[in-house]
């Protein structure tokens, strides 16, 4: 059984965890205005997949220590990309070429456009 963790209080906890295990370029997106599939989503990099596999490990302890277990883990065994889904938090641990290739924290920083832009525009 999953103990109810706040979102934030999650990503505090995934954002120490990588930052003990010297993840690099930590970022948190909140894309609560952009989807309804998560709350946050955690970027961080790891220098080798060594090293991305131990911050997935850390990530996991952590959570276990609270008694939460994620939804999903994908690409563990391979340690290029590794997702972890905690529902209202989903975790990236990515070797620094395939972050720079998918640029995810592009990607959701997309904000909705201001109401009104577009049809002023049209207007003009």
């Amino acid at each position: 059984m999953n103990a109810e963790l706040a979102p934030e209080t999650l990503v505090d906890l995934v954002t120490v965890s990588l930052d003990d295990g010297k993840a690099e370029n930590i970022c948190v997106i909140d894309v609560r205005e952009l989807t309804t599939i998560t709350d946050y989503m955690v970027v961080a990099s790891g220098r080798s997949s060594r090293q991305v596999k131990a911050l997935t490990n850390r990530v996991l302890e952590a959570a276990r220590d609270r008694n939460l277990r994620p939804i999903g883990i994908e690409g563990e065994t391979v340690g290029e990309w590794v997702l972890i889904d905690f529902g209202d938090v989903i975790v990236h641990t990515m070797q620094p070429e395939t972050r720079a290739f998918y640029q995810l924290e592009k990607l959701w920083d997309h904000r909705p456009a201001e109401t009104g832009k577009a049809e002023r525009a049209l207007e003009s």
